[in-house]
């Protein structure tokens, strides 16, 4: 409890075995191009140190750590930032499965990360406009439509849990 006020932290959900692989590959080529400009291709040493700034980058601006659950709403938390989603800005909170939310948003594109541990930015669907995304599975998200604001599609861990805490109930969507 803070100031009195009952508190859950959700970390991000482990990562789904498409996006485990996706990153394991992404997470290989710094490595490589290390070991090529070892190997006489010096060139490729400033690609590897781009890829490993940009790498970090992701981990601390891109890639929440946490959501925090309180009476006030979501506390989203990355190591460098912080983000408040208020609870009456929340009109529904929803686990939705991957079939359910592409029949529900239609074709996508997303703009930001995408690969290296997850996909964190926005998403741009046909039948949804931009959404924001914090995203680290393939299944079992949690979609928080805002009164004021884009709708978000994140995956804590036990997303049932965090709809309950939330207030909502599994089977209403409302």
């Amino acid at each position: 409890m803070i100031n009195g006020e009952n508190v859950k932290n959700f970390q991000v959900a482990r990562m789904s075995p498409l996006i485990l692989g996706l990153t394991v590959l992404v997470l290989a080529l710094p490595p490589a191009l290390v070991v090529g400009a070892l190997l006489g291709r010096r060139m490729l040493a400033l690609p590897a140190a781009f890829l490993v700034v940009l790498y970090i980058w992701v981990w601390l601006w891109f890639r929440p750590t946490r959501f925090v659950v309180h009476g006030g709403g979501i506390r989203v938390v990355w190591p460098l930032r912080n983000c408040e989603i208020p609870r009456e800005d929340i009109s529904i909170a929803r686990v939705v499965e991957r079939r359910d939310l592409l029949r529900e948003i239609g074709f996508a594109l997303r703009i930001g990360v995408g690969g290296l541990w997850g996909g964190f930015g926005w998403l741009w669907a046909t039948r949804r406009g931009l959404v924001r995304m914090y995203i680290t599975r393939t299944d079992r998200f949690v979609w928080i439509e805002r009164v004021g604001g884009r709708p978000w599609l994140i995956t804590p861990e036990n997303p049932d849990e965090f709809v309950r805490a939330l207030g909502f109930g599994l089977d209403s969507g409302a």
